[in-house]
């Protein structure tokens, strides 16, 4: 045991020197062959994903769309990755600062999944209702999101990047039918949902169609005969090609892709299934855990986080069970009080004023990047949840928290402090903006997303409701434990969707009987999982790693500790695998002894 001390005391002496000198290296020198391969490796990613870039606020861009599903497309993407880990397996870590050398891991992290996620045949299922080419491309049409409308050469890239579109949509319809004869299909519950997607894009209504929307807003600064020409261009293309590829599409998919569907709901139901779920494991939580380790895990967080439940229902005087308390709080009333879609958005800026005063007492960093609730657009919104999309790298475009009101008379207002915490502050907008806005980090890292870290990060701050001034209400503290739930759920029936032949219903009912989610929502969220498999697990798992991290320092570092240092520690280094984020913790937590 004494031996152990020593060791441990000599290792720690040795990294507290091996810091010291790499900051004085960091200070004086920075490895500028390596830091330039950086460089040109994100410069390279903008072309490969060139709607990356637009997002991120760079329009040189905006004009291309590569054929994500194509052959071609696969081969120049492996091609890229590969090259990529060979030479950066060139650079000696000796010759690297500690940021230096986390950035050659983060790389070598993101080129290896990459090229494993590569060896499955994803192309083949290239469009669901929740995450397809076609939902981005709709979302940026309407003129009011990333794609910027505010010159003749944003008019014309974006005709130029449509034309690419339609050829997206013809190659997704072969690969599909591709999918069909090897068995890549996906379950006939989900392909129900895609179709009103693209009946609703497919209609004759040019005018009305969201895809004309930036010919309403063209700048009152371009002349008339401008104008016109605009008009004229968005008018042809939208009648002679956006409308026909999606009534092509529309109907293929209910005419034959439906009819191929499969009836089970997991993915260990195509060809090399299991080994695929194994892999989405892997990618998002960024960990090694099995599938029954995650779900056992999820029972266990289940069954705590019913029994603080319990304690908010004899709180409010309850005498009901648990499950009747659910449906309790799904219909009542006070909890359903919105009229109009505007009250939602004002009560999420009320909540935001609100905790503005504590929000000192744990962050002394605030991002300088706009902040923006908007309602989810009308035809995404059935089938949308609440989600945070990053402002620009420039800080012109505001990140955008995106509520889906699809009925306002159902509207539950019980989550809503929970939920901005997530997607908003100091959730996904801190996290992603604080990482964007660093003057350290190369710019491949500021827009990484590692979704154990981004979304581990956005429920771990779901708890910090209290100490910012929130959850005072018992309703809405029982509204994070429900999100905390929500989350915990996850665990189980991913797990059970895709390696234990769960049915869909099954999940439904699981769900049902464990959180006061309104049916139709809960029925959105299982055909998530079984759309996006893996991606689910990701929140629990980074929300548990953070969480852990943090009463590891408390534990360890008494009246020390500094909660406000603990989230600068957090979120300085920008999305990173989980493991990588422990080992930077535990340096931070010695080194403060």
């Amino acid at each position: 045991m004494k031996k152990i001390k020593i060791l441990s005391l000599m290792l720690f002496l040795a990294l507290l020197s091996c810091k010291n000198e790499t900051a004085k290296v960091a200070t004086n020198t920075v490895n500028k062959p390596f830091n330039d391969f950086l460089d040109n490796y994100n410069e390279e990613t903008y072309k490969l994903y060139p709607i990356n870039a637009t997002f991120e606020g760079d329009n040189r861009f905006n004009d291309k769309l590569p054929n994500y599903s194509s052959d071609e497309f696969l081969a120049e993407a492996i091609t890229f990755y590969t090259k990529v880990k060979a030479d950066l397996a060139q650079f000696n870590d000796a010759d690297l600062s500690e940021s230096e050398k986390l950035s050659k891991a983060v790389l070598a992290w993101e080129c290896d999944i990459n090229l494993e996620g590569f060896k499955f045949r994803q192309e083949l299922m290239p469009i669901d209702q929740f995450n397809s080419i076609t939902l981005t491309i709709g979302q940026l049409a309407g003129g009011t999101s990333a794609q910027p409308f505010k010159t003749l050469k944003d008019y014309d890239n974006w005709l130029k990047r449509l034309d690419s579109y339609v050829n997206n949509l013809e190659s997704s319809e072969v690969k599909m039918i591709e999918g069909i004869n090897k068995g890549y299909v996906l379950p006939k519950s989900l392909i129900i949902k895609i179709i009103p997607q693209f009946e609703s894009l497919g209609k004759d209504d040019v005018e009305n169609h969201v895809f004309y929307g930036p010919v309403k807003n063209i700048p009152e600064t371009f002349s008339v005969e401008e104008k016109k020409n605009i008009t004229a261009a968005y008018t042809k293309i939208i009648k002679e090609k956006i409308i026909p590829a999606h009534k092509k599409m529309a109907n293929f998919i209910s005419k034959e892709y439906l009819v191929a569907g499969r009836a089970t709901s997991g993915i260990s139901d195509i060809p090399n299934g299991k080994e695929y779920y194994n892999f989405r494991i892997k990618n998002f939580t960024t960990i090694t855990m099995t599938a029954d380790e995650i779900h056992n895990l999820g029972l266990r967080e289940v069954e705590r986080i019913r029994l603080e439940m319990e304690k908010v229902k004899s709180q409010v005087g309850f005498k009901g069970d648990l499950k009747a308390f659910f449906d309790f709080v799904r219909n009542r009333k006070e909890l359903i009080p919105f009229t109009e879609p505007q009250q939602v958005i004002d009560n999420f800026n009320a909540i935001h004023e609100k905790m503005k005063p504590q929000i000192e007492k744990l962050f002394n960093k605030k991002p300088k990047t706009p902040f923006e609730v908007r309602r989810t657009e009308a035809f995404r919104e059935a089938s949308a949840s609440a989600e945070y999309y990053q402002g620009s790298l420039d800080g012109t475009r505001p990140g955008i928290f995106y509520v889906p009101i699809p009925e306002i008379t159902s509207y539950n207002i019980h989550k809503d402090e929970d939920l901005f915490l997530h997607e908003a502050i100091p959730g996904h907008h801190y996290q992603i903006s604080l990482t964007q806005e660093s003057t350290v980090l190369p710019k491949f890292r500021k827009t990484l997303w590692y979704s154990a870290y981004g979304e581990g990060w956005a429920l771990y701050t779901e708890s910090l409701g209290k100490e910012l001034g929130l959850y005072t209400d018992p309703y809405q503290y029982f509204g994070m434990l429900s999100g905390d739930m929500h989350r915990a759920i996850r665990l189980v029936v991913d797990t059970g969707i895709h390696t234990k032949d769960w049915s869909r219903e099954k999940a439904i009912q699981y769900s049902m009987d464990n959180e006061p989610v309104s049916e139709a929502g809960i029925i959105s969220e299982i055909e998530r999982y079984m759309a996006y498999p893996g991606q689910a697990l990701s929140y629990k798992i980074g929300q548990l790693k953070i969480r852990e991290l943090r009463t590891k320092a408390e534990k360890e570092l008494g009246d020390k500790f500094d909660i406000k240092e603990f989230h600068n520690q957090v979120l300085e280094t920008g999305s990173i695998p989980l493991k990588l984020l422990e080992d930077k913790i535990n340096v931070w937590i010695e080194a403060s002894k």
